[in-house]
């Protein structure tokens, strides 16, 4: 999913110790393009490749917001 492929280059702009979730990684409009499903299935995609993936060493899993989204926290 070229989706993931840019969500994870996005991580390199952020400040350590900064709180974030998947949709902050893209513009407003580029996230509001994309379909429910997909924005789902890119959620999951993402939390995997921070549990086992490339970004495990540099992406904390953090609490899940208010609305049940997924916060992440970059090392």
């Amino acid at each position: 999913m070229d989706c993931l492929k840019l969500a994870i280059q996005e991580v390199e702009n952020l400040n350590s110790d900064e709180r974030f979730l998947v949709k902050d990684l893209f513009k407003g409009y580029e996230w509001n393009r994309l379909a429910i499903g997909d924005r789902r299935s890119l959620g999951a995609l993402f939390l995997h490749e921070v549990k086992y993936g490339e970004l495990k060493e540099r992406i904390q899993v953090g609490i899940k917001s208010s609305a049940n989204q997924q916060q992440y926290i970059k090392k």
